[in-house]
């Protein structure tokens, strides 16, 4: 497989899903652009971004921020991977406020970068997003959701369509004016004509939904 860009051109996505479906159109004129992220052009360590995901699972952002601080305190670093997490054992990991769970997880994922089994950020250039999925969910704790945010916020893919997250699906259903929300299989029919642009359709979605929900404030995503 050729090897991937990290981005994708707004401009072109918007003009895309504005032809391609009226209601989402008009939603995102109503918005505006949404631009491209920065992180998409900024290199970044898979399996430190994969340890940090499970850090950040069920909690507040101010919560994981500080056991994440106390975890590269005790290992002297703020790059989690193999040779890092092994400075630290497992009572002292707990002490840093990581649940037996998640440090289960992390040794996991610590484990499979060991054998080669987590693919670097040169490979996943060369890889479709579905190999990507496939080479990341067996981690424990990684599920598929948190792959399609990395793909989506860190590696820039174009046509991914989280079907499974609740914003995306209150999304579609404010776009439709639906009484209930699609389900997953539903949502996924229904992007289909979003494509090659998915992604860009998500982005908007979740915007969607908060101003449906008439938020504030945009909710943070695991790559955030």
């Amino acid at each position: 497989m050729p090897k991937q860009a990290r981005g994708f051109d707004t401009d072109e996505a918007f003009a895309h899903l504005c032809r391609r479906d009226r209601k989402l159109g008009a939603w995102m004129r109503r918005l505006g652009p949404i631009e491209a992220d920065p992180r998409w052009r900024k290199p970044f360590d898979p399996v430190d971004a994969l340890a940090r995901a499970i850090l950040y699972q069920q909690l507040s952002g101010k919560a994981a921020a500080t056991i994440v601080g106390r975890v590269e305190t005790a290992i002297a670093s703020d790059r989690f991977h193999c040779d890092t997490l092994a400075r630290i054992d497992d009572a002292a990991l707990r002490g840093c406020g990581v649940s037996g769970n998640k440090m289960l997880a992390l040794r996991d994922l610590a484990r499979r970068e060991e054998a080669g089994e987590i693919p670097t950020l040169r490979r996943m250039a060369a890889m479709s997003d579905d190999a990507i999925v496939a080479a990341l969910v067996p981690v424990r704790g990684i599920g598929r959701w948190t792959v399609e945010m990395m793909l989506m916020f860190r590696l820039g893919r174009p046509d991914v369509l989280p079907i499974d997250d609740l914003g995306i699906r209150k999304g579609a259903q404010a776009v439709d004016k639906a009484e209930a929300m699609p389900a997953p299989k539903e949502l996924a029919a229904r992007g289909e004509r979003w494509g090659p642009y998915r992604s860009y359709a998500s982005f908007y979605l979740w915007r969607i939904a908060d101003a449906a929900a008439g938020a504030k404030q945009a909710v943070a995503r695991s790559q955030d």
